[in-house]
């Protein structure tokens, strides 16, 4: 008869979403390993909801505590669009949103489709905020995702068509071991910083901390071939340069 062997103990390793990224072999490895420390902390701490922390935006416990303190924000309350990242540690923050009564902009998981961005509520229009998920983030603004570059990439073409401005916000809701201190996390030119980092008990303004945003515009010659293949808008817009 058939047996079924079961095997524990052996950690399984976080897939790597940085393989079709460019950049500095060097910067690529220690936002790799800073990854994997932080997913680490929320495991062992056991504040990471399922299915895990490992490879993901976190989705940890106390989410709700913290979208519910980005609501009480000024910067929450004068918005009346925001764009919203998809992964399940905003959803509160999202639900929030619509609730307020809010224009709601959420992107394509992985920006597969050639309409980079899904409209929940209503018609395009200027975003007043803008939401991303971290992996971890620094007190200075400085932010770590999962490494496929795809929060950038929504915000240059979001710069670019115009509905992101000089004068956009830009925050995160995470778990206090998510945040890092200012300078720990390292960084290239088209990483976008936020403005606020909000965790269950606190708001961090970064806003006089944080380093420059990119220049509008997508950064082509920072993207490898295999990740413009991957994502129909791009290539539609190097075929038409």
């Amino acid at each position: 008869m058939p047996r079924l062997a079961i095997v524990t103990g052996v950690p399984r390793r976080a897939p790597r979403h940085d393989r079709d990224a460019g950049g500095p072999a060097d910067v690529l490895a220690a936002k790799a390993a800073l990854r994997e420390e932080v997913w680490a902390a929320l495991t062992a701490a056991r504040v990471a909801r399922f299915p895990g922390a490992a490879g993901r935006i976190p989705n940890f416990v106390g989410a709700e505590a913290a979208a519910q303190r980005l609501r009480s924000a000024r910067e929450w309350k004068s918005a009346g669009t925001v764009k919203a990242n998809p992964d399940s540690a905003q959803l509160p923050v999202r639900q929030r949103a619509l609730e307020d009564g809010k224009i709601v902009y959420m992107a394509v998981p992985r920006l597969a489709e050639p309409e980079p961005f899904f409209l929940l509520d209503a018609d395009l229009a200027p975003v007043d905020l803008v939401v991303t998920g971290c992996v971890a983030v620094g007190a200075d603004g400085a932010r770590l995702g999962k490494g496929g570059g795809f929060a950038d990439l929504e915000f240059a073409l979001a710069s670019a068509a115009g509905l992101i401005g000089t004068g956009t916000m830009v925050a995160t809701t995470v778990h206090e071991l998510q945040v890092r201190p200012a300078g720990s996390i390292p960084t290239t030119d088209h990483d976008v910083p936020v403005d606020l980092v909000v965790t269950p008990d606190r708001v961090i303004d970064c806003r006089n901390r944080r380093g420059p945003r990119p220049a509008d515009g997508i950064r082509w010659p920072e993207l490898t071939d295999e990740k413009i293949d991957a994502i129909p808008l791009l290539r539609s817009l190097r075929g038409r340069g």
